[in-house]
């Protein structure tokens, strides 16, 4: 079995040269992903394909390669082919006929040929060859050139005959890296987990800078949000996760900042602490998840108040966005739930903001800080590795255990996604096992019973340590983290 994986349009468009360097790293990135699948995956890389080729002893791992490929930027779609030698088209036909026979009953249907090298025949003869022998060698309702039920589809790669037997969605944008680094203000709100997913697909390797307004509970929820993303999406590249300790640049703001300002002055504040940061790390652009109207601080008029803080880019990709179109993505890409149960701590400073700010206002408000505070928030800063988000929670979960096996007493709660559940279910002889995915656990576990012990599994240790030291931060001393 083998996946062709075909190259976003606009990779296509490119000059030869800039082609042949984004299809070589997205041949990198497709290989750094799989390998945390399984080592032994190979891939080869075509002029205007790539090739992902399953070991031919575990057709167990045909599913997760699909996944994983679906969420990589830079790939239009995906073929997974059954691949074959062929003599003639009468063989092409045969072996058409043998994979989709039962599968045609009753539908309408077309076949589509793609051919590559030099063959006797045309691609059209092969479609008109085998659509007319399946036409009346099977069940099938009739040929229908126009929206048929079912589309056949056919590639002929010189002497190899490739069966699609499905055709995989895939991210589109550009392949990670091959655009400069990104650091995305990211709240855990929908807005800010939909802007950096933008630039993930984008190509943009995007760091996350968060400012902690509430305390570990706000943090913990911010990283699920950001490691969900790296994980899903830009899994193929490091990026870094920066906390800011934002609490002194609050206080400040609520003891000495005109009530109407506070709103601007805390953002032109985030942008300057990002700005240091960024120029750190090297960076050249900031993102952020405002929408024009959306709040007050986001008005055309205050827009142009926060960007006068800072000579870095700014960039907003949701700019034009209605929420619920935000929101609509936020759900699709997998962050709707975890967003839905974070507070928007920015919005809740002003009782009324001004939705109009005059910049010599705010700048006049601004000289009441203090002269280091921003450099002091910056030092204090915490750069972690996104990879290193499940360490960092091991040395905050002091008093969770972790244990590697069950008392029949207790149950195991799965918090790994449906798709991944139901793909490799967990089976523990003896032990009640509850599916709970991560992202619906908040909610759902103030409903279990309070007298059992809940033991929380997933595959690699990360999303259930999230879950416990959330569910530890709640009060729920009856957690514990599973790993066998």
């Amino acid at each position: 079995m083998k996946f062709i994986v075909k190259l976003f349009p606009e990779i296509m468009m490119k000059s030869k040269p800039v082609r042949m360097r984004f299809t070589k790293m997205l041949e990198t990135n497709i290989r750094n992903v799989l390998k945390k699948v399984d080592e032994t995956a190979k891939v080869k890389r075509e002029w205007d394909k790539i090739m992902v080729m399953v070991p031919s002893d575990r057709p167990d791992l045909i599913e997760a390669f699909g996944e994983r490929l679906a969420c990589i930027p830079g790939i239009a779609h995906i073929l997974q082919v059954n691949e074959s030698t062929f003599e003639s088209v009468d063989d092409i036909y045969q072996q058409t006929l043998a994979l989709y026979k039962d599968d045609l009953a009753g539908k309408t249907f077309c076949v589509r040929a793609k051919r590559v090298g030099n063959h006797d025949f045309k691609s059209i003869e092969v479609e008109r060859y085998v659509g007319g022998g399946l036409n009346q060698f099977t069940e099938a309702k009739g040929v229908k050139l126009k929206n048929p039920d079912m589309t056949i589809n056919l590639e002929i790669d010189r002497e190899n005959l490739y069966l699609v037997v499905k055709r995989i969605p895939g991210l589109g944008g550009f392949p990670m890296a091959t655009q400069e680094d990104v650091l995305s203000l990211i709240s855990g709100g929908f807005d800010s987990g939909v802007s950096s997913y933008q630039f993930i697909k984008r190509g943009s390797r995007t760091h996350y800078c968060f400012f902690n307004l509430g305390g570990d509970q706000h943090e913990i929820g911010v990283k699920q949000v950001a490691y969900h993303l790296w994980q899903k999406y830009g899994e193929s590249h490091k990026v870094k996760f920066i906390s800011v300790p934002f609490d002194p640049v609050v206080t400040e703001i609520l003891e000495r900042i005109d009530n109407g300002q506070m709103g601007v002055v805390l953002k032109r504040m985030m942008m300057r602490a990002a700005t240091k940061i960024a120029n750190k790390m090297g960076i050249q652009a900031l993102v952020t998840g405002e929408a024009m109207g959306q709040v007050s601080s986001q008005t055309l008029t205050n827009l142009n108040v926060i960007d006068r803080c800072t000579e870095q880019l700014i960039l907003r990709p949701l700019i034009a966005m209605d929420k619920q179109d935000i929101i609509n993505i936020s759900r699709v890409i997998g962050t709707e739930d975890f967003s839905k149960s974070i507070p928007e701590y920015c919005g809740v400073i002003s009782n009324k903001p001004t939705v109009k700010a005059v910049l010599a206002k705010i700048e006049a408000e601004e000289l009441k800080f203090s002269e280091d505070l921003i450099e002091r928030v910056v030092d204090a800063a915490v750069i972690i590795d996104i990879r290193e988000i499940a360490k960092s929670v091991d040395a905050q979960i002091v008093q969770t255990e972790t244990v590697d096996s069950v008392d029949s007493s207790e149950v195991i709660i799965d918090v790994r996604s449906p798709e991944e559940e139901e793909r490799d279910p967990l089976k523990v002889d003896g032990v009640e096992i509850k599916a709970i995915p991560f992202f619906k656990l908040a909610t759902q576990f103030a409903d279990l019973a309070k007298d059992k012990t809940y033991l929380l599994y997933c595959d690699r240790g990360v999303m259930s340590k999230l879950q416990a030291l959330y569910l530890q931060e709640q009060g729920y001393e009856n957690v514990k983290v599973y790993r066998p």
